[in-house]
């Protein structure tokens, strides 16, 4: 962990003032004797060898600049820095220089720029007086003052002193001047000059000289100035973009002028910060702190000045949700209420959660209901990103809004089934709203982003617990059906088709060829598989209500792989749960045919679709799940036998004869001979008669015995009998009722998985039931009760 804290780049400014690359190792701060002092030692991570060693003297002026970076100056021409990979270690590195120095760690800079040592300044005289006195703003010293601002941005302390004397003199405005006077000369030469000084004055990184730069009567000009890049055969046309092109649109009036120029204001600074302004390197960057900072503060003033103004919102979200206001109108609205959200994100969360709880006091959820709801795309995708802002802050609120709706009769009102609408009816051919508005409702009913949210809001443990039953619930009750209505709508006609088609591998009216109804299938059973993980007893209901597996594996005969493995996924999911309640579902349904189906059909193919199903049969193996091997050998053993390109098959089936082997040794150790059992009673009966003497307590507590002894005996005569009836059916369960006229040999010739009959119900219920543990046994008797009705009766193979 230290070594990555510690991890850095060693950099070095060339003549060229350009940053050379040294290496990358790890530093650490310890006293060198030759150097008398605490130095900075970096060693190379490749071969250990020393590429820095730096004394910390008392009187270098040390800069940390982002966080992540400290620079310095050993030297007039010798500039150093280094740059961590983590914050941490550049913290660590920092605290050591400053305790040297004597100096607070709260601050950047470790040397006043003005307050220096005398020796320092004696060494500075030349370039001391060159930055304080500034040559004569005029058209002929244009170069000599390019020359002089570039010269100085490798110096922090030359950095300092010149932006106070650009400061103090007002020389800004005299440049700007000039500006106007080159460009009526049409001096290139003077302009490519005030271009170097003008980007020059931006990377000095001062507060106070932006103050004056973004005024309103000197922007224009900046931004003229920042035209004409030696670099360009032809000048940008940026001020005529500012000016003509871009358009500010107030959807509401604003009548305070201050927060009408703080919007103008910032929208310039953020376009010469994002479009004129070349792509800085990585100390360039550096070098914009404070313009980005500039920009940050300017959007938190412009957030609180429009939340302060209740008047202005409120007839916001008044005429969002009117219905008489007309659909250009309305856009400009959700798009304004969009960006008024993406300023919030540079709030601090305190102020954030104001901001956002503001929101939902004004209606911002309801008027989401009515905007997602339009059919107008451009008002749809800047209300899912408004969503996507609440949704990301706060799930809780929400989930708590969505709650307390009126339950109406119509379940479409809803703002989740409105969303899960949106996913299903998206139009874009690659799905990507509906990628968005899923990963949504993925956060909304993750029950681990729950509880975190409600331990923000609600210390109480009992209230969270409460939060994820009451959701969830009111998910599965009232949204669950909407969102599965595609999936299930696809795959409705699965016996119809199969009668059709009978024996085809590829079902096309169950599996459209729509590449985008496959893709949205697949972004639902992406969600019903987080489900089936996260939410284990809401889901597992739903499934087997819906007989929702069963559907779902109809998507194994796509001709899309990507939703049959979105099928098979689904599946693998619920069978890495261990669940043997989801175990006796699959059995029953004999659900494993669809899948082996598809191996089968998919032949010698070596692809993504062969693995994945191997994996399946594989893990049932190494997890030694004894209900689905003993399923899965006694009914597909003969059609898969032939594969041996891997030994996951032969490896089922010798899991499978080793159960059968240690069950058959535990009933042994049970089962008694019936005639040595005649004996002993009656041993016991001779010795019975002998003592006449007994007591009459003595008498009764043996009564009691035999009758005891005596159930036992029947239960385990019983239990041989049953087992030496089971062992003579090959396992099958002498206790199954005779099938339904509709299961019979002609129909079961009928699936493509050549074998035998496929009974409807487990294999292990015969004399062996009791021997194999169950987690869920108590529910034998309520699953007795299911087993009468017509799940049994299902025809297995041809269904």
């Amino acid at each position: 962990m230290s070594d990555t804290r510690r991890r850095v780049k060693v950099y070095t400014l060339n003549e060229d003032r350009q940053w050379d690359d040294r290496g990358t190792g790890h530093v650490s701060s310890t006293f060198v004797e030759r150097l008398k002092g605490i130095s900075l030692l970096v060693r190379a991570e490749s071969d250990g060898s020393l590429l820095l060693e730096s004394k910390i003297s008392p009187n270098t002026a040390y800069q940390k600049q982002q966080d992540t970076l400290i620079v310095w100056s050993e030297a007039d021409n010798y500039d150093l820095a280094l740059s961590f990979q983590e914050k941490a270690g550049c913290d660590e590195i920092w605290e050591k220089i400053c305790q040297v120095q004597g100096k607070d760690p709260a601050l950047d800079i470790t040397q006043d720029p003005i307050d220096e040592s005398e020796e320092e300044r004696f060494e500075e005289i030349p370039e001391t007086s060159h930055l304080v006195e500034l040559p004569p703003c005029e058209l002929s010293r244009l170069e000599e003052i390019a020359d002089l601002v570039t010269s100085v941005l490798s110096s922090p302390i030359r950095r300092e002193k010149l932006a106070l004397a650009l400061m103090s003199e007002g020389y800004i405005k005299k440049l700007l001047g000039l500006f106007r006077v080159c460009e009526d000369l049409d001096n290139r030469e003077g302009l490519h000059h005030l271009y170097e000084i003008v980007r020059g004055v931006l990377f000095l990184n001062k507060a106070a000289l932006f103050e004056v730069m973004f005024s309103d009567d000197s922007i224009m000009d900046v931004v003229g100035c920042l035209e004409y890049d030696p670099a360009l055969v032809q000048p940008k046309r940026h001020r005529e973009f500012l000016t003509k092109t871009a358009k500010f649109k107030e959807v509401i009036p604003i009548t305070d002028s201050e927060l009408r120029q703080k919007i103008h204001q910032t929208y310039r600074v953020q376009y010469i910060q994002d479009i004129i302004l070349p792509t800085p390197s990585v100390f360039e960057e550096n070098f914009l702190s404070t313009l980005t900072s500039f920009i940050f503060f300017n959007k938190v003033e412009i957030v609180s000045m429009l939340q302060e103004d209740e008047k202005f919102l409120t007839e916001v979200f008044a005429q969002l949700t009117d219905e008489a206001t007309e659909d250009s109108k309305r856009r400009e609205l959700v798009n304004f209420v969009k960006e008024f959200c993406a300023f919030s994100q540079t709030l601090q969360p305190q102020n954030r959660d104001a901001f956002f709880k503001t929101l939902a006091n004004l209606g911002i959820l309801p008027a989401l209901e009515i905007v997602m709801g339009m059919d107008d795309l451009q008002v749809r995708a800047a209300a899912t990103d408004i969503f996507s802002y609440l949704v990301e802050f706060s799930p809780s609120m929400v989930r708590e809004f969505v709650m307390q709706e009126p339950q109406q009769t119509d379940d479409d009102v809803l703002l989740i089934n409105v969303v899960i609408k949106q996913m299903i009816c998206d139009s874009d051919p690659e799905l990507g709203g509906a990628v968005q508005l899923m990963g949504l409702l993925r956060t909304l009913i993750d029950p681990e982003n729950m509880l975190a949210s409600t331990n923000v809001s609600r210390t109480n443990t009992p209230r969270m617990k409460t939060e994820k039953t009451e959701f969830l619930s009111f998910f599965y009750k009232y949204c669950m059906h909407v969102l599965t209505a595609p999936l299930l709508a696809n795959t409705a006609h699965d016996k119809i088709s199969k009668d059709l088609q009978e024996g085809s591998a590829k079902i096309t009216p169950v599996c459209p060829d729509n590449f985008q109804t496959a893709q949205l299938l697949a972004l639902i059973l992406e969600l019903l598989t987080f489900c089936v993980e996260h939410h284990t007893y809401h889901i597992k209901t739903y499934i087997m209500n819906k007989d929702l597996l069963r559907r779902v594996l109809v998507l194994m005969n796509s001709k899309h792989t990507f939703l049959a493995l979105c099928a098979l996924r689904f599946m693998r999911r619920i069978i890495g749960l261990k669940d043997e309640y989801y175990n006796r579902y699959i059995i029953k349904g004999n659900l494993f045919e669809p899948v082996i189906n598809a191996l089968l059909d998919n032949g010698t193919r070596y692809n993504l679709l062969n693995s994945a199903i191997i994996e399946l049969f594989e893990f049932i193996k190494v997890e030694d799940v004894k209900s689905l091997i003993a399923h899965i050998v006694d009914n597909f053993y003969k059609a898969l036998e032939s594969i041996e390109y891997v030994q996951t098959f032969k490896g089922l089936k010798g899991r499978y004869e080793q159960e059968k082997d240690r069950q058959s040794q535990r009933l042994n150790r049970y089962r008694r001979d019936a005639r040595s059992l005649d004996e002993d009673e009656e041993l016991w009966f001779n010795d019975d008669d002998d003592d006449d003497e007994g007591e009459a307590v003595e008498k009764s507590r043996m009564e009691d015995d035999f009758s005891d002894s005596y159930g036992k005996y029947m239960e385990a005569k019983k239990g041989a009998a049953n087992g030496a009836n089971g062992a003579n059916n090959n396992g099958k369960a002498a206790v199954i009722p005779p099938a339904s006229p509709s299961v019979t040999p002609n129909n079961s010739s009928t699936s493509s998985v050549k074998t035998v009959a496929l009974p409807a119900t487990p294999v292990v219920k015969t004399a062996l039931v009791g021997l194999v543990d169950y987690p869920d046994d108590e529910d034998e008797e309520e699953e007795e009760e299911e087993e009468e009705q017509s799940p049994r009766k299902r025809p297995r193979l041809s269904s």
